[in-house]
């Protein structure tokens, strides 16, 4: 089930996508699925008459996960994590489909990152690996991006990585997707940048939510971005970055500069 939120030019509803690529329209329904049950309120619109948002807005903590691809930690000059590699970031970094990434006035280097976003689906604590499908509500597309001056500069990643409208997510979330192997691709201006796969994550889904949780308590909402393939590099104020995740669809955002 893919899972949108959307707005008509009224208050943000939630809705079900239904359709192929291209001819897709939203079913909407009644509260939040995070909370209640899905229940159509016989409202319908194609996908392309909708404001689409950012499928969620975490309510407690976005959890980055730092080098997760082995190609991408030797392109930044690092070693190999030998757990997962955590930061938080703030929700107000979150920002939907279409919207603007404004580049922070004094960062000069923003760099795009896709990755495979999970959403999670209830309160969580101590999970372990195998109850992990239990606690998640589905995935999504997220761009981490990134003020790489800043985060040199800085020695820690909270202003790099969670400055306003730093973190696209969308287009919509997938409750019922198979992450161990999917396509994770970006496109700056039509132009393939990254072609990885989620098989080359060194630590998979299971121990990001596990190792999380150990850490957080995880409430509904929050949202774990999983690392990114190689591939990562600068984008200039206009450029167009797209970022697709197989089996959920693309995340397209353009830079600008205010």
């Amino acid at each position: 089930m893919r899972i949108a939120r959307y707005t008509t030019g009224d208050d943000p509803a939630f809705g079900v996508v239904e359709g192929e690529p291209g001819r897709e329209f939203v079913v909407q329904v009644q509260g939040d699925p995070l909370y209640t049950p899905i229940v159509p309120t016989g409202e319908r619109y194609p996908v392309g008459e909708v404001r689409l948002l950012s499928p969620v807005i975490p309510r407690s903590k976005i959890i980055g996960i730092g080098k997760n691809y082995a190609d991408h930690a030797r392109e930044m000059g690092g070693e190999v994590p030998d757990q997962p590699l955590m930061f938080l970031v703030p929700n107000t970094a979150v920002v939907g489909p279409g919207d603007p990434v404004v580049m922070p006035a004094g960062a000069q280097e923003i760099s795009y990152e896709t990755e495979l976003a999970v959403v999670i689906g209830r309160i969580a604590k101590d999970v372990p690996r195998e109850r992990v499908k239990e606690v998640v509500f589905g995935y999504t597309c997220a761009n981490d991006v990134t003020a790489r001056d800043w985060q040199r500069g800085d020695g820690q990643w909270a202003r790099a990585k969670g400055f306003d409208t730093s973190k696209p997510l969308g287009p919509w979330i997938n409750t019922d997707l198979d992450v161990s192997d999917l396509r994770v691709v970006s496109r700056v201006d039509g132009e393939v940048r990254q072609d990885g796969t989620t098989a080359d994550m060194i630590f998979d889904v299971e121990t990001l939510v596990s190792h999380a949780s150990s850490a957080f308590t995880l409430l509904p909402g929050d949202v774990i971005l999983t690392g990114t393939p190689a591939g990562v590099g600068l984008v200039d104020p206009g450029q167009r970055v797209e970022v697709e995740v197989e089996g959920i669809g693309t995340l397209t955002n353009t830079f600008v500069r205010r």
